[in-house]
Formats: structure tokens, sequence, C-alpha cells
């Protein structure tokens, strides 16, 4: 017997507004950090530029993601176009992670031959991001539990703001100090926390790109879920993996040698939804055990 369940996935919330709102006032902050930091000749203003410069093109890949992963199914893409959602967030991880390198080697040599910023002009621009990332980040926080992608977002915006605040900290310091030495120092602790908030989105979106089970889903809870239904015997050939950033699948054989209800396995796959969250099950009920080569 083989069954599956459902497709009645419920539809992402759209977050369009949100999108097109975050990337007119990134790239419009962008253009005044450039300008401001080859005026001042800050290395905080264009690193953090620089940053931001991914994160537009982040929340660009985003929305295009969040967009084709609407799409139906084609005789050729059975899955819809769901899987641009998680290649989105790799891109956008790894593109982050080439960006900072090139920031901290910059801040390196600089802590060699520092140059003398103006603080207020820094302290001035910082302020205006802390405003533009920390409201754009508000946009993403409703759905920041239920999206890889719109995790992303939020996450960088919110971690924009934290360095804009710390570049307000360091362009202060530097008014009163005269140290120029703070300005690399600060691209060095902007590097730290972006890399540190980048690893986490590449190492989920690598993840989920080679199939691995998403986090928030036990495997070992599911398994035995199912070993615990009325009449199973043995679970093989299980298999968990995310369809998109939002959706998880399940496979999986059920040894039943009595065989089952008519409504067993629609009625299981349900249950799987609001037990796990897995809202597309594959589920084949067998009399006697078979053998897979990719059972765990």
């Amino acid at each position: 017997m083989h069954d599956h369940s459902n497709c009645d996935h419920h539809k992402p919330a759209s977050y369009n507004t949100a999108f097109a709102v975050g990337v007119g006032l990134n790239v419009t902050f962008v253009v005044v950090e450039i300008v401001y930091g080859i005026a001042t000749r800050s290395l905080s203003l264009l690193a953090d530029a620089g940053h931001n410069v991914g994160d537009v093109l982040g929340l660009l890949m985003g929305w295009a993601a969040a967009y084709l992963a609407t799409r139906p199914p084609t005789a050729k893409r059975t899955y819809g176009y769901r899987r641009s959602s998680i290649l989105a967030a790799l891109a956008n991880s790894s593109l982050l992670l080439l960006a900072v390198g090139a920031i901290a080697w910059e801040a390196i040599q600089r802590l060699s031959e520092p140059v003398p910023v103006p603080g207020q002009v820094v302290m001035a621009v910082a302020a205006i991001g802390i405003f533009i990332n920390g409201g754009t980040a508000l946009m993403f926080v409703r759905g920041r539990k239920d999206d890889l992608n719109i995790e992303g977002a939020y996450l960088h915006m919110l971690t924009d703001a934290i360095v804009a605040a710390g570049v307000v900290v360091a362009g202060y310091a530097m008014r009163i100090t005269h140290y120029a030495w703070i300005d690399p120092i600060s691209s060095l602790v902007i590097v730290f926390l972006i890399t540190m908030g980048s690893w986490r989105l590449l190492r989920r979106s690598f993840d989920l790109a080679i199939d691995a089970v998403p986090d928030g889903v036990d495997s070992l809870a599911v398994r035995s879920y199912l070993q615990s239904q009325p009449g199973v015997v043995a679970v093989s050939d299980l298999h968990i993996w995310g369809m998109s950033t939002t959706e998880t699948a399940l496979t999986a054989h059920l040894v039943m040698p009595e065989g089952s209800a008519n409504d067993f396995v629609s009625n299981l796959a349900h249950e799987l939804i609001h037990e796990f969250g897995i809202s597309h099950s594959t589920i084949q009920v067998d009399r006697e055990p078979g053998s897979c080569s990719l059972a765990v």
C-alpha cells in the first residue's frame, strides 16, 4: 500500500513590502556611507557599506526566491522552485563571508598605518544606520522562526543595527581620544559579528542543500513516533529533508505484517503535520521488511 499526504500546504506569508522597503532604504544608505567613507577615509563606514551591499544582494535574492517558491510545479520541475529559497540563503551567506574576509585584511593593514578619521561624521552616518537597519529588521521579526530566508534578512538587519551602534561608540571614542587605530579595530569587531551570523546561516543553508534533517525536526522522535503506531513492527528507509526553507518532506517504509486500514496512511500524514511540522509525507506500507542502500 502506498499513499501520500494531501498537498494542502499553507501559503507562506508575503513579505514583498518588507523586501521592497528594505532594499530601497539600504541602497540609499549604502550610497551615503560610500560617499562619506571616501570623503573621510573611514574604513568603518566603507566596511559597513560593503556589508550593506551584501545585504541588498541578499534581500534581492531572498525576495526572488520567495517569489519563485510560489510558482506551481511543472512536468520537468515537479517540486516547482521551492529549493530556490535554500540556494538563495546559501549564496547569501557565502558572499558575506567572502566580503568580510576582504574587510578583515584591509583592517589589519590599517593597524600598522592608521589613518585619522573625523569621528563626528562617522557617528552621524552610523546613527542613521541604526534606524534604517533596526526598522528593516522589525519588518521581518514576525516570520523569522518559520523561514530561513526571513530569518537571514532579520539577522542581517539586526546585526547591522548593532554594528552601527558600535560604530557610533567608536566614533565618539575617536573624537575624545584622537586615536586613529580605533577605526580599524572597530572594523575587526564588525567582521567578527558578521562572521558569526553568516557562518550560522551558511551551516543551516548548506545542511538544507544536501538534504539534511532541518533544524527543529528530531528524526529520532519521528522514527519513534512511527514505530509506536498500532501494527507497525519496523520502520525503514526513513528520510527527512527540506523541500524549501519553509516546508519539510518525509518518506518512510512501515513494516506491517497484518496490513493497515484504508485511512491509516492518510491519518498518519496529517498527524505528522501537527506533531512535527512535516507538511509533505510519502509513506509506504510493506508486509515484509525490504532492503535499501540508503536505510539508516
